[in-house]
């Protein structure tokens, strides 16, 4: 989202200093050119509003090309039709005032206030998003009950540090992911046609709690959790559903193929949902994280799908403020 935004600023900031440079020199005093700048007005307004509503859609229904960042098809194609359409309308709005030149002054005045409003606040607003803080909303039961569906809740972007544009270099940082945090984080992995849980995951944001950071051996045995050794027992946070604990494998892939199965995003492949309850022992490579849901029995985690590495992570859990029964810092 923060990166369409963006983008929709700088068209908006572009138009404007065209505008401004143009007007002062009339190259806009003409019928046929005031037209076309006041039909590319609206046809910008056209294909950003449509944009940003099929982003909408597309984030509630989990299509891949909403989270992903990609401009999906649907987007693009309700863009332009937008476009075309407030197009069309802002050439006819003002090639139909004739010869009055004021009408056709006053409509490229309009456009200018509006532009320079959008790009000041759009890329403000992109800027918090990327940078700051950033809105969520729990689209599963995989973190119950400690975040619900529903639930609508603010991301600190800031903590884990700032992250340089275009790169996953981090400065000014807070404090490190630490086990326990709830973090929201890009699926791990770069390839669309990767399967996971059902279906594909690459590009969706997931929410999860750190169980483990690098470093740290983690098991499974009967649902417990194994950390460094340290029987964890049943934490306070945690919730299981299903009353029978599986069976273990009776056959499993030798240690070192175990680990590189799992690092690799492979074992899901292997032992399926017998992961579940009786998993490891894994290493956690260093600069990653072992993500699960507190909701173990219901949640596609990195039992199944590997580690997490920090250029993923997008931020901290942080404040509850939908709905109002449940507002409060996470």
């Amino acid at each position: 989202m923060e990166a369409r935004l963006f983008w929709i600023g700088v068209a908006m900031f572009g138009y404007a200093w065209l505008t401004k440079r143009w007007s002062a020199a009339g190259r806009l005093d003409d019928r046929k050119r005031s037209a076309l700048w006041h039909a590319l007005f609206l046809g910008l307004a056209g294909f950003s509003v449509m944009l940003i509503a099929v982003l909408s859609v597309e984030s509630r229904l989990k299509f891949v090309g909403a989270a992903a960042g990609s401009l999906s098809w649907r987007e693009v194609v309700a863009g332009l039709v937008g476009g075309a359409v407030l197009g069309a309308f802002g050439f006819w709005r003002a090639w139909s005032s004739g010869d009055d030149a004021e009408k056709r002054r006053f409509f490229l005045n309009e456009d200018l206030e509006w532009a320079e409003t959008v790009y000041s606040a759009v890329i403000l607003a992109s800027l918090l998003m990327y940078f700051l803080v950033q809105a969520f909303k729990i689209p599963s039961g995989s973190m119950e009950s400690t975040l619900r569906i529903g639930d609508h809740l603010f991301v600190n972007k800031f903590v884990y540090g700032v992250r340089i544009p275009f790169t996953d270099t981090r400065v000014l940082r807070y404090k490190p992911v630490s086990a326990g945090d709830i973090v929201v984080f890009r699926f791990p992995t770069d390839d669309p046609e990767s399967q996971h849980c059902g279906g594909p995951q690459f590009g969706k944001d997931f929410i999860k709690r750190v169980v483990a950071v690098g470093g740290d051996t983690l098991e499974i045995r009967g649902g417990v959790l194994v950390r460094n050794g340290t029987v964890l027992g049943k934490e306070s946070f945690t919730q299981f559903v299903d009353s029978y604990r599986g069976d273990a494998p009776a056959l499993l892939p030798p240690p070192d193929l175990y680990q590189e199965l799992w690092q690799g995003g492979a074992l899901d492949t292997k032992l399926g949902d017998t992961m579940k309850d009786h998993f490891g022992p894994v290493k956690v490579p260093a600069g990653s994280f072992f993500m699960m849901g507190d909701n173990r029995d219901r949640s596609c985690d990195s039992r199944f799908w590997g580690p997490v590495a920090e250029k993923y992570v997008k931020g901290k859990a942080w404040v509850i403020y939908w709905p109002p029964n449940r507002m409060g810092t996470i």
